[in-house]
């Protein structure tokens, strides 16, 4: 739930602080005063557009701020919240809290923040939405679009996992589609691509290169071109420190020899200093030795055989006609030849992978429709049930004459022709239907103020009164409901639009009922509506170059605001009067 909310420069108010608690809070203040800023500083929370013409005349700058509780999150609200936490990298303050920071400059650039961490608008959206659903009079005019319609069945109906298997499903179904429409329109090309690609492969697969193996080839081929010289170099060095041996020679004078004379001569003496380097004539006949015993070793190595030059040269020229095709190195045409087999797969055009391909989407289309129809199942029962709620709701707001019906239908296609075939699907009855994103189905809202009369679109048939209504009404209808659960917060800005008197009252009353499972936040112009707060709040003049402020009322002074909304006569005895009867009756009626 929201707990406080700072705003600074927005509007008609310079800086102003208001906390909120559980249950039912009402904005109250003269027309001008700036009420409906703290909705608009929740929209700009909400991530809604920046508008800079909203920022105080003379401030570089707006800020809203907004601090969260989620610890009476739903357990999966709760899951995604922390996820977009994690992701943002936000904090929480030292209570557990969040807080919410949107700033929008005088210039029109906007910033938003999220537990101290700059994060983008739709960041700070993706976590205020999970927190707060806002009602202001755009908010009723959605309410006309099929597609808000569709949303609040769906929330009555919980279809949730129904419509998220559906949405995956379908997909899957779209991908299967296109890739056996494109197989088939694409046959001839596709065919041609595979021939070249098993030419080239077959080409790589001949010569069977392995990694790194130019890179050693060419190590090998300039060690044999300079053979001679490498065997000289080597039997010169190991003869200059071992000397040589054969059947008929002697051994050469070596370094070896050398130094073991000069360390036997050095030994034979007495003195400490002497004896001293003789030891490291030791450690230097060692290093001698395995330097001659490694010579050896590669002399051992060297190729007697110029042949093995020839062998060598051949091989890299067969690996030179792969990297002049395919890649610059022999790493390269490996990686090459691993791509091209993965896309020579996707290339196979022959009738038995068509037919496989054919077998997978009409296997999907089958799960599709099964999906479609659960979901449209779960719409047309949970519709009656809908209007039904809505339609007693109403009643309760001195509607007692009105009716809201819930049309559930199916959606046909647009164009069978054209871009609307790739989302045709046929359902078990023979009926092909359009599959969009949300399911098979339409849903319209209906209305009439008058039982009897012609039912209408809410679109067509609803005052801006009576749609005022037609959205409390609802909003307490999913509240209500062993479906929904609690811990959201609501904002209704001037939901009680154009009525007064006993619907007045049972708006009150509405509200306070919903307040029961949710924070609800309230702007208001009706005192029949503000007597049934648990918490009122008043926006008013600062006297500071026309700023408003925020004021929680207790008391006499919640009596005297009451008095005011009633008939702007704050200060007499009757309408304090009045206003005190008002603010019991309400009181004990919750």
């Amino acid at each position: 739930m929201l707990t406080e909310i700072r705003i600074e420069s927005l509007g008609a108010i310079n800086v102003a602080t208001a906390e909120f608690d559980r249950g039912l809070t009402v904005l109250t203040g003269e027309t001008g005063t700036g009420k409906t800023m703290v909705v608009t500083g929740l929209h700009l929370l909400g991530g809604a557009r920046a508008d800079a013409t909203r920022v105080r005349s003379g401030a570089g700058r707006a800020v809203v701020e907004g601090r969260f509780s989620t610890t009476e999150l739903g357990e999966s609200a709760a899951a995604r919240v922390e996820q977009i936490l994690d992701a943002s990298g936000a904090d929480r303050d030292e209570d557990g809290s969040v807080i919410a920071l949107r700033s929008v400059s005088a210039d029109g650039p906007s910033r938003a923040y999220l537990g101290g961490r700059s994060v983008p608008a739709k960041s700070l959206s993706d976590f205020t939405t999970r927190l707060l659903t806002l009602h202001g009079q755009n908010d009723q005019l959605r309410l006309m679009r099929p597609d808000e319609q569709r949303g609040a069945l769906d929330r009555f109906a919980a279809v949730g996992p129904r419509l998220e298997r559906y949405r995956k499903l379908r997909d899957a179904w779209q991908a299967a589609r296109r890739d056996l429409i494109d197989r088939r329109n694409r046959a001839r090309e596709l065919a041609q691509e595979a021939d070249r690609l098993n030419f080239a492969l077959q080409e790589i697969d001949t010569v069977d290169p392995q990694p790194g193996e130019d890179d050693a080839l060419l190590a090998d081929i300039r060690r044999l071109s300079e053979l001679d010289a490498l065997r000289e170099a080597a039997s010169t060095a190991r003869a200059a420190l071992a000397g040589t041996l054969d059947d008929t020679a002697v051994e050469s004078s070596s370094a070896v020899d050398a130094l073991g004379r000069a360390k036997s001569l050095l030994d034979a003496t007495d003195d400490t200093v002497l004896r001293g380097l003789a030891g490291q004539l030791d450690e230097a006949l060692t290093v001698i030795t395995d330097a001659a015993r490694e010579l050896g070793d590669y002399l051992g190595e060297l190729p007697s055989d110029a042949s093995t030059l020839e062998t060598k040269l051949a091989r890299q020229a067969e690996l030179r006609t792969l990297t002049r095709k395919y890649a610059a190195d022999i790493d390269g045409v490996l990686s090459w030849a691993h791509e091209s087999r993965d896309r020579l797969a996707q290339l196979d055009v022959s009738e038995e992978a068509l037919g496989g391909l054919q077998r997978r989407v009409d296997e999907l289309t089958g799960q599709l429709a099964q999906a479609a129809l659960d979901l449209s199942k779960a719409r047309h029962k949970a519709a009656a049930g809908l209007a039904k709620a809505v339609t007693a709701e109403l009643s309760g707001l001195a509607m007692s004459d009105a009716e809201l019906t819930v049309t559930v239908t199916t959606q046909a296609l647009s164009d069978p022709s054209g871009d609307d075939n790739l989302a045709a699907l046929p359902l078990p009855s023979g009926e092909v239907v359009h599959a969009g994103a949300d399911g098979v189905d339409q849903v319209e809202f209906g209305f009439t103020a008058h039982r009897g009369t012609t039912v209408l679109p809410l679109a067509k048939s609803a005052s801006g009164g009576e749609l005022s209504r037609v959205m409390l009404a609802i909003e307490v209808a999913l509240a209500t409901s062993s479906k929904q659960s609690g811990g959201t917060t609501m904002v209704f800005d001037e939901v009680d639009a154009g009525v007064g008197g006993r619907a007045a009252v049972q708006i009150g009353r509405r509200l306070a009922r919903l307040a029961r499972t949710h924070q609800v936040i309230v702007v208001t112009h009706l005192p029949q509506v503000a007597a049934y707060a648990d918490v009122h709040l008043m926006v008013e003049p600062t006297g500071r170059g026309g700023a408003s402020g925020v004021r929680r009322l207790d008391g006499d002074d919640r009596v005297a605001e009451l008095a005011r909304m009633l008939a702007g006569l704050g200060e007499t005895d009757t309408a304090r009067a009045h206003a005190r009867e008002l603010l019991e009756a309400a009181q004990a009626d919750r």
